[in-house]
């Protein structure tokens, strides 16, 4: 298997990606201080008895959490706490009230970062990740890693680290130190002694709460836990990190060094090698398989939901060979997907539906062996009667798509918004509202170009009957406001036809933006102009955002009829809702026709104001909406 690391950096960002036989298997991003792997010295803020654990002002933003069981206490009498007999500190542990008190000072080191609205996780129990070795000043007892599965070899690393060890800490052979020599173990554990005596020189003179440690950069941190004789190459794009790469691996890996490769190409790193593309083609929600099927991903707070779809799969075979087919591909995609995204904690596989055992072990075994190459802890359940498998996965921090993206600001990361129809009922019932309690004889209404169509109704009539009814005049506008924003200001009927009237009248020619073109059910398309006024227009509209020159018609309060005679300079190129959004057809007394109100698929633009009729604030602004309920894409 070939595998190549790339390294790209920024003065604001570091993002290094792994390819493994030509595919994008991780992607890592530093765009401020890492915090998991640093140590803090904190102060105990709050002991909660009910959770077994306390909270821990590290002096960032929230309060670290620090379970009991993960506190170590040399001068507690606790029963159970001590060394098992192969010297490993055992895990039992007494009340937290026994273990720590408010106001109390701990060395703790981030074993989690924060997610979501919680805070990082943090423990007293010490761990210092070597090239080779895991440091662990409070442990008594030596181990090899798992993955280093020849017997010869791991009798052989032990004998070695037991002979180089001093009593009073512990060590972890790392998976990267098969085959080395007692020399090279012994170089790496050196300059850990030489790090946790720093470590504790400098917390005896802070004072908490106060950073103590922190972990290397993400550079430093690849090139000791992941560059190794198995790759074949590390590019980088920055002659400065070349020079430190060269620097660190005269330490800890002087044979590695003729892999390191710096770019210096006219096009940017990531995209001289098709990185960028990958990037946003598989950290998409949905990801197509190459046999037709794909996944949908969604991240939840608590969970992440993958389902497997067979979309256009097909072998030339039997049904079920299909089905077992997509899911075999399915499970290797996922397993990639873990990694690129660095998702974690409780995930739920939706597989397709497989009637044979036989087929579904050999999906199980499938995707245990595509695991096999995830440094992360992971657990995986047989496939239920349902075709789900629970499996967890180590978290340790944001995933990829935490870093790089912000929930919806205005769906607040549902996916969805409420339709322009639902803001228009939602302004109907506010402006009935208002009418019991605004002063003044009109009302002048701000909104989105489509929920202002909305508003207008079916042949210009709802605005009239809605006057009649709420005994008020009416002047609405669109405005650039978010399709799920509105603004309401109560004022004089006087006031408003000389702020609003601006001298449009019966036969005037006016320039207007096309904002939507007509169709076979609605011979008219809409125009609004600069002050917001909708336009039903007839003739020749032909071009989204098109300036048209428009000879008025019929003139209303909030609405007008014209004819396009042709196209003008004013908005060429502009934004325009799409294609049969609606599309007023307002009255002589200001109504509105609308077509189907249709949420644009464009990114929503930032919130801002429409030019304000009046100077008053606005009795009634409205923002309704949705409670998040998991998925992060935008509404």
């Amino acid at each position: 298997m070939s595998k190549e690391i790339f390294v790209n950096s920024d003065s604001r960002e570091t993002r290094i990606a792994v390819r493994e036989d030509g595919k994008l298997v991780e992607l890592h991003i530093e765009r401020e201080e890492r915090i998991v792997g640093s140590l803090y010295k904190g102060r105990v803020d709050n002991v909660v008895q009910g959770i077994d654990a306390a909270f821990i002002d590290i002096g960032l933003e929230r309060n670290a959490f620090l379970y009991a069981g993960d506190i170590i206490d040399g001068e507690s009498d606790v029963e159970g706490e001590g060394f098992d007999r192969r010297g490993r500190r055992t895990r039992q542990h007494g009340s937290i009230r026994d273990l720590a008190r408010r106001g109390q000072e701990l060395l703790v080191q981030v074993t989690k970062g924060t997610h979501g609205t919680k805070g990082s996780r943090v423990s007293t129990r010490i761990s210092l990740p070597g090239r080779y070795l895991v440091f662990m000043p409070d442990e008594n007892s030596t181990g090899v890693s798992r993955k280093i599965d020849e017997p010869r070899e791991r009798d052989r690393l032990k004998r070695v680290v037991e002979s180089v060890r001093k009593p009073g800490y512990g060590l972890i052979v790392r998976t990267e130190a098969e085959g080395k020599t007692e020399r090279e173990l012994r170089q790496d554990l050196e300059y850990l002694e030489r790090t946790w005596a720093d470590i504790k020189a400098k917390a005896s003179k802070t004072r908490a709460p106060n950073l103590v440690y922190t972990d290397l950069t993400l550079l430093f941190r690849i090139l000791r836990d992941a560059f190794g004789s198995d790759v074949d190459k590390l590019v980088l794009d920055s002659a400065a990190d070349f020079k430190k790469a060269h620097e660190l691996l005269d330490f800890f890996g002087p044979s590695l060094k003729d892999r390191v490769v710096l770019y210096d190409g006219e096009k940017p790193l990531f995209e001289h090698f098709a990185i960028e593309a990958e990037i946003e083609k598989n950290l998409a929600r949905k990801v197509w398989l190459k046999s037709g099927g794909y996944l949908i991903i969604d991240q939840a707070e608590a969970l992440t939901a993958i389902d497997v779809n067979s979309g256009r799969s097909s072998t030339g075979g039997a049904h079920n060979d299909t089905i077992v087919q997509t899911n075999l591909e399915a499970v290797a995609e996922i397993a990639r997907q873990l990694r690129l995204r660095d998702m974690g904690g409780i995930l739920v596989l939706d597989l397709i539906d497989m009637d044979g055992a036989a087929d579904r072990k050999k999906v199980e075994q499938a995707l245990e062996t595509a695991l096999k190459h995830d440094k992360n802890r992971c657990k995986v359940s047989h496939i239920s009667p349902l075709g789900l498998i629970e499996m967890t996965r180590k978290r340790t921090g944001e995933t990829v798509n935490e870093q790089m993206d912000d929930p919806c600001p205005y769906c607040q990361g549902v996916g969805t918004i409420p339709s322009a129809e639902s803001i228009a009922l939602d302004i109907r019932r506010e402006l009935r509202r208002l009418a019991q309690t605004a002063p003044g004889e009109a009302l002048f209404i701000q909104a989105h170009p489509l929920v202002a169509a909305a508003l207008i109704g079916e042949n210009g009539t709802d605005l009239e009957v809605l006057e009649h009814e709420v005994q008020r005049g009416i002047y609405l506008r669109a405005a650039d406001l978010h399709q799920i924003k509105y603004e309401i200001q109560p004022g004089k009927l006087d006031d408003f036809d000389r702020k609003l009237g601006g001298g449009v009248r019966r036969g005037q020619t006016i320039d207007a933006r096309v904002i939507s073109l007509p169709d076979a059910s609605v011979p008219s398309g809409t125009a609004m102009t600069d002050t917001g006024m909708l336009i039903a227009v007839t003739g020749n509209v032909r071009q989204l955002g098109q300036g048209a020159r428009i000879k008025l018609g019929s003139v209303g309060r909030s609405g007008a009829i014209g004819e396009a005679l042709g196209r003008s300079g004013a908005s060429e190129g502009a934004e325009a809702p799409p294609r049969g959004a609606g599309r007023p057809a307002p009255s002589s007394r200001g109504g509105g026709r609308s077509g189907e109100a249709r949420q644009s698929e464009s990114k929503p633009p930032a919130e801002s104001r429409g030019a304000a009729a009046t100077e008053p604030k606005p009795a009634s602004s409205g923002n309704r909406r949705r409670r998040r309920r998991g998925s992060g894409s935008e509404g």
